[in-house]
């Protein structure tokens, strides 16, 4: 099955790039937004002792910090000024888009168009508010309750941290917003994508260290580098994977024409939920270990507890598996409404073949759809279990796992077919200008 990007860059004059001067503006664009964030992760929270820090941090770090650091690009680690990255802003999307399908009032403003998409934005917005500073008060409280860490604790530094991490949080959606209208791809995703890969060269080099000490053989590296490789092309032929059901339009008559029948195709992904399974389920699974850690006092049963959800063991293996098929069902059954969609080809005349337009399209989109979500849901878990058992093994970095390729090849994948569109749409504006150029000389 040849996707859409193969389609665009087939039709495609690469030589045309040198001539696209609001691509190259673009790109520049964002290239100086994605530098602007790098350097962000650089920068501490005041009032920290930084060197005290990542010593507490190193010792902490099995955990959900440690995803949230490669999220971060490690500003977690620098408890920089971008230690929340743009997850809050993330986790509010999520919300919204659940609570669009249950709240009514929601539900009318995502029909309403551009206008009620404005509002809702505007209501992620607030929403991200909330829970940054929500989650900068806890990171406060949190610094302060580790030994040296914070110079001068009280409510000063609390309410310093808060409005820091604040501040950071809402400059990094902003940035995103301004990467997405502005530059080229989605602005957010672009952020959580340059934080993975500023952490790759770093990575690559602690491993092959390690190889260089005898912790890693040589031939473990090697089976590492070629498992991520068919990972990543893995994940390429089924992130382009489809299911086409096949659309049909009659015969219609406008005045004295008449119009003949169409064909088309209503595309539905593989894996529609993308990677928001993975990192729920990381999430989830990485907070007992968390919270255990920075307990002082743990008790027998939170000791028994996290040791069982530890990192690589059998039972964190089976529930993580279990959480990725069903956030991919759940997520799914969030952002695609096969009721909608079949409401919406009943009104422009369309129907499936052999299947009555209305309820019973709907059951059918909505059976289809559930099939091929058992496909995505293997395959995401497949994705990340895989990885994960290579890293409890062989005690590899963090960005080696199935949840952080996921995202880059992903990402990369959009950012290229954006590219490639806006190559070839350049393409048509220089057809267009030529044809009537030729048109005026005659």
């Amino acid at each position: 099955m040849v996707s859409a990007a193969e389609q665009l860059a087939a039709n495609v004059n690469w030589s045309a790039f040198g001539k696209a001067e609001e691509l190259k503006k673009r790109i520049w664009f964002t290239l100086g937004a994605l530098i602007v964030f790098r350097l962000g992760t650089y920068i501490p929270l005041p009032g920290i002792d930084p060197a005290a820090f990542e010593a507490n941090f190193t010792n902490h770090k099995q955990g959900v910090l440690e995803l949230f650091n490669m999220f971060a690009g490690g500003a977690v680690q620098r408890m920089a000024i971008f230690a929340l990255n743009i997850m809050p802003y993330i986790s509010a999307s999520i919300i919204i888009q659940l609570l669009t399908s249950v709240i009514p009032t929601l539900e009318a403003l995502k029909k309403e168009g551009e206008s009620g998409r404005k509002v809702i934005n505007q209501y992620t917005r607030y929403l991200t508010v909330v829970l940054a500073a929500f989650q900068a008060y806890g990171i406060a409280v949190g610094l302060e309750s580790q030994q040296g860490v914070v110079t001068d604790p009280g409510w000063f530094f609390r309410l310093s941290t808060v409005l820091t991490l604040l501040g950071g949080t809402m400059f990094l959606m902003w940035l995103g917003e301004q990467i997405t209208s502005r530059g080229i791809g989605n602005g957010s995703s672009l952020i959580i994508f340059a934080g993975i890969v500023a952490a790759f060269p770093s990575a690559i080099i602690n491993t092959l260290e390690l190889g260089r000490q005898g912790a890693i053989s040589t031939g473990l590296i090697i089976g590492v580098l070629v498992m991520s490789v068919g990972v990543i092309a893995f994940i390429v032929f089924m992130e382009r994977a489809q299911r086409r059901l096949l659309i049909t339009y009659p015969k219609r008559q406008q005045g004295n024409k008449v119009y003949e029948g169409q064909t088309s195709f209503l595309p539905l992904k593989l894996n529609t939920a993308g990677v928001i399974p993975p990192i729920f389920a990381s999430s989830l699974l990485l907070l007992p270990t968390t919270i255990a850690n920075f307990s002082q006092n743990q008790s027998g049963v939170v000791a028994l507890f996290s040791s069982y959800l530890a990192h690589g063991r059998p039972l964190y293996m089976v529930a993580y598996v279990g959480l990725i098929v069903f956030f991919a069902f759940f997520y799914t059954a969030i952002v695609f409404n096969p009721v909608e969609t079949a409401d919406n080809l009943k009104k422009h005349g369309g129907f499936i073949p052999g299947i009555r337009p209305g309820e019973r399209t709907a059951q059918y989109i909505d059976t289809i759809l559930m099939r091929i979500t058992v496909i995505g849901a293997a395959y995401l878990a497949v994705i990340c279990l895989l990885p994960e058992m290579l890293i409890s093994y062989a005690a590899l970095p963090f960005y080696f796992g199935g949840t952080s390729l996921l995202i880059v090849v992903s990402v990369t994948m959009d950012t290229v077919a954006q590219v490639l569109g806006h190559l070839q749409a350049h393409q048509y504006e220089g057809l267009v200008k030529k044809a009537k150029l030729r048109g005026r000389r005659k």
